[in-house]
């Protein structure tokens, strides 16, 4: 636990809001693309592949969206921010 003065916010919080908003965001996007696809295959394939592709789908861009967050949202190195 980190001691801080009262009425202080804590020091990680934006960073952690910051990267539930980018999550979200990229999740968005990502559910989108999941869904017209899905559409697209529904209407040349069926609804049975439909419903692989959009799960298959959903579940990448949930993994994806988590991955891109944490690497837009990872704090720069003291190298970087020296320069």
């Amino acid at each position: 636990m980190i001691q801080q003065q009262p009425g202080a916010t804590p020091v990680f919080a934006e960073g952690i809001v910051s990267l539930i908003v980018y999550f979200v965001v990229f999740m968005i996007v990502g559910d989108f693309t999941a869904y017209f696809l899905g559409l697209f295959t529904e209407y040349e394939w069926g609804s049975q592949v439909s419903l692989i592709v959009f799960l298959a789908l959903y579940f990448l861009f949930l993994w994806v969206s988590w991955v891109l967050a944490v690497r837009v949202t990872r704090p720069k190195s003291t190298e970087q921010q020296a320069s």
